[in-house]
This record gives structure tokens, sequence and C-alpha cells, in this order.
């Protein structure tokens, strides 16, 4: 059976140039960002930039130290551009709090940060012509770099999703590459947890199948 991923766990995406979304940042004092904050929220990670707490700040109007799917596209959007509410969710779910899934907190949040700043970095790799979008052809190269060895078959059942009746070639802005690259990794993640030797097969009960799949279904919709 052929494997939709290599036979090692895929590294993480390497991080682009500075931190986050790309832009080099002072380095943060871990006393200021390490504990509470001025306005009494949990714990941001020790060195979180500065930019990242300013953020989540400014999206938190209630001081709560929370933020909800929208707070967090706000959030995201200060940081470097609008993402889609169907992204937003399917990031929500992906770093969800453990202790209240409708919201994230600090930690969360700066792991997310983080996450989307190294899938900039791959994203601007594969972008080969500079145009702010990446076709088919430039997406597969990019998963499979990240050891994502998708095939044709399943890689246009997931081009599927940004068909555009006006145009036969499929391109993808970044909020639509962070929304398949995230789809493609949490679902294998999830399909490891089966499968620990990395043999590309594994048995599974149909409920246990169904529980792996149905949240990325409700997430990624609309």
């Amino acid at each position: 059976m052929a494997r939709f991923y290599q036979s090692q766990p895929p590294s993480a995406p390497p991080a682009p140039e500075g931190y986050g979304w790309g832009e080099p940042y002072p380095a943060a004092p871990q006393t200021n960002y390490g504990g509470q904050t001025n306005y009494g929220y949990p714990s941001f990670p020790p060195g979180t930039p500065p930019n990242v707490v300013q953020s989540f700040q400014m999206a938190d109007r209630d001081r709560s130290g929370f933020i909800d799917e929208r707070e967090l596209q706000q959030a995201l959007s200060n940081g470097y551009q609008r993402f889609s509410l169907r992204t937003i969710r399917l990031l929500m779910f992906l770093f969800k709090n453990p202790m209240d899934p409708l919201r994230i907190g600090p930690k969360e949040f700066t792991e997310l940060w983080s996450c989307l700043g190294q899938w900039r970095g791959v994203f601007e790799r594969f972008d080969r012509d500079r145009s702010g979008k990446i076709d088919a052809t430039e997406l597969k190269d990019a998963l499979y770099s990240l050891g994502y060895a998708l095939p044709q078959s399943v890689l246009q059942v997931l081009l599927s999703r940004y068909e555009n009746a006006s145009s036969r070639r499929v391109e993808l802005n970044f909020d639509s590459f962070v929304e398949c690259g995230m789809v493609v990794k949490g679902m294998t993640d999830k399909f490891k947890e089966k499968d620990p030797r990395y043999t590309g097969s594994a048995t599974i009960s149909y409920d246990a199948f169904m529980s792996m799949i149905i949240p990325f279904i409700v997430q990624y919709d609309d």
C-alpha cells in the first residue's frame, strides 16, 4: 500500500527569518512575559516576542485572558493578514485549550503564531514567481518537502474546494494554503496515532475512523 507520508515523521517547517510572520523582533525580557502580565493574563511562554503579546492583548477586549474565534481572526489580522473564519475555526480546533475548547489562551496563541510563521516560510519558498499565490504543482512540492507525499487523486480532492468557475487553474493564497496544509497535517497526525511504525496502513474500527474524520469535516466547513 502506498504511503501518503514518508517513512519518517516530517519535521516542522523551517522557520523563516525573524519570528512569526518573518519579521525580525527584539528579544523579549522573560521577566515581563514569562508570568502574569499587567493585565492579569495567564502566563505567556518565556521569551514570547512583544508583538505577539500585543496582538493578543489588542484582541482580548474584555481582558479575560482568552480569545474566541472572532478575536483570533482580529489578532492574526493585526499580525499579517485577514484569515477566513473557516481557517480560523480549523486553527481553533487544532490549537484548542483543553480546558476551554471555544477559546484559546496565551500559550496556545503563541504556539499558533509560531506555527503560522513556519508555514509562511514554506509558502514563500514555493511561491517561486512571487505572485502571492501557489498553484497545484507548487502545493504538491511544498507538502512533499514536509513529508506528505499526496497522490494526485487526493491532491485534486483537496484542491476542488478552491475551484473557481471563471478559471481552470486553481491557485491558493496564504490563507487557503494554511487551510490545506493544516488539514493534511492534522489528519495525517491522527492516522499516525494508529500507525506508529509508519507502514502506511492501519486497522481501525468504524467508530475510531469516524471520530478521526468528523472533527475535520465539521471544522473545515463554512
